[in-house]
């Protein structure tokens, strides 16, 4: 019996435990894997794993922990390797763009930010996602204080013709990216 992380007691939902082990095995052959040998894990692709649930299975909020240092030291890694090859000077340029980007995005005007969903679908509420926008422009044009779990841990009330889910996440995904690039 797994003691990976601790379970979730039967009639409740968690993690599937087979799941987790595989994706764990996988992320630490990646790691220790010599430099230059292909690999399908990155920090990119564990914040987008994603498990099945069970009953009994492994409490997602350790496993989420657990995936967010993972992402974290995997980050680091990346960033080394990549910096090793191109220099730094390249690597926070490439930071730079991106957080551009992101501001770019951001400047547009309330409510018009990002593509809707149709009037009977539902998205992210805009005044939501605007208000969290504002504070993505504060941390990157004046250095406001704001942490990659403040970034993570996101979440916005959903309203039918809101905001496309879709690219808000991509570029809270960008935002993590570049907060792991500079760190």
């Amino acid at each position: 019996m797994s003691t990976t992380f601790p379970r979730v007691r039967r009639p409740r939902l968690g993690y599937n435990v087979d799941q987790v082990e595989d994706f764990l095995e996988e992320a630490r052959r990646a790691y220790t894997a010599e430099r230059g040998e292909p690999s399908v894990v990155s920090a990119e692709s564990i914040r987008r794993v994603a498990f099945d649930l069970e009953k009994g299975g492994y409490s997602t909020t350790h496993v989420d922990s657990a995936l967010e240092r993972l992402e974290d030291a995997f980050a680091g890694r990346e960033r080394d390797q990549v910096s090793a090859e191109v220099g730094d000077a390249t690597w926070f340029e490439r930071a730079r763009d991106t957080a551009q980007e992101i501001l770019d995005r951001l400047d547009r005007p309330a409510a018009h930010r990002f593509d809707r969903v149709g009037p009977l679908s539902t998205g992210y509420h805009p005044t939501d996602v605007d208000a969290f926008g504002d504070q993505l422009t504060g941390y990157f044009q004046d250095g406001t204080p704001m942490s990659v779990d403040e970034v993570r841990g996101a979440a916005f009330r959903s309203r039918r013709g809101g905001y496309s889910e879709a690219q808000v996440d991509l570029l809270l995904d960008a935002v993590i990216d570049v907060m792991l690039a500079v760190r």
